[in-house]
């Protein structure tokens, strides 16, 4: 996996996005439900594994590709282990990208149930939203905090 340089911005844009945030999260939320069998931490990196569907290994490169077009800072990797679509995860070495790479993790216990709380905690994190009070909904453009 080629993960960015640390000098990568870290900025989520999705001004240019054929979905919305609202909706890219309840896409994670119906995948999740669907099939997701595991996941896990792989050193700086996370990993969820999914049934092997017909289908949906392209749904989660589809799901990947439009995440790497607003989130330069991350990587992504799909594979097929078996019975099981693996989708590995990792961004580049910045505390902000990791705060953002952990709430990633976090996605199927509460990330996609509630989009002010992600905003929420990721602010928790030191990280700043730009473009008003519905950015996360419309235009998800975090920045560092200075």
């Amino acid at each position: 996996m080629d993960v960015p340089s640390a000098g990568t911005p870290v900025v989520c844009d999705m001004t240019t996005a054929p979905d919305t945030a609202r909706q890219r999260l309840e896409e994670y939320r119906l995948l999740f439900d669907r099939a997701l069998v595991g996941r896990e931490r792989i050193g700086e990196a996370v990993r969820f594994r999914f049934r092997a569907e017909p289908g949906l290994r392209e749904q989660i490169e589809d799901l990947a590709a439009r995440e790497k077009a607003c989130c330069a800072f991350f990587a992504f990797e799909v594979t097929t282990d078996g019975e099981q679509i693996v989708w590995d995860c990792a961004v580049s070495d910045d505390p902000a990208a990791r705060a953002i790479l952990d709430e990633f993790y976090d996605l199927p216990e509460h990330g996609f149930q509630d989009p002010d709380g992600l905003r929420a905690r990721l602010e928790g994190e030191g990280l700043t939203f730009v473009g008003g009070p519905d950015s996360l909904l419309q235009r998800a453009e975090v920045i560092r905090s200075t």
